[in-house]
C-alpha cells in the first residue's frame, strides 16, 4: 500500500513549537524528493518546506529560520519541525512526494495568539 500518514498536529500558542511527522510507505524513498504544505482556510495550498533525496533543502520565506525539515531514510519518516509559532501558521499541513503525486491526508495544526 502506497502512502503518506502525517502526525504530530495539534493546538498551541504562539510562540510554542511542533514536530510533525511523516511515515512513508512509498518504494524508492530515499530517492524521492518530499515536502511539506499547508492549507489555511480559504487559501490555496502553499510550499512550506521541501527536502530533495540529497537532503538539500528549501523553505518558504514566512517559516525560513523557524521550521526544519528533515528526513531518516532508514525509517522511511520526514519531519517538520516548527519553532516560534504564529497564529497564521495555522493550517492543514500535508506531507507529499509531489513529482510522484503522492499526497497525505493532512494534520491540523492551529495556533493560538
Amino acid at each position: 500500500q502506497v502512502n503518506l500518514v502525517e502526525s504530530g498536529g495539534g493546538l498551541v500558542q504562539a510562540g510554542g513549537s511542533l514536530r510533525l511527522s511523516c511515515t512513508a510507505s512509498i518504494p524508492m524513498f530515499s530517492g524521492s524528493a518530499m515536502g511539506w504544505y499547508r492549507q489555511a482556510p480559504g487559501s490555496q495550498r502553499e510550499l512550506v518546506a521541501s527536502i530533495t533525496a540529497a537532503s538539500t533543502t528549501n523553505y518558504a520565506d514566512s517559516v525560513k529560520g523557524r521550521f526544519t525539515i528533515s528526513r531518516d531514510n532508514a525509517k522511511k519518516m520526514v519531519y517538520l519541525q516548527m519553532n516560534s509559532l504564529k497564529p497564521e501558521d495555522t493550517a492543514v499541513y500535508y506531507c507529499a512526494a509531489v513529482s510522484r503525486g503522492i499526497w497525505g491526508q493532512g494534520t491540523q495544526v492551529t495556533v493560538s495568539s
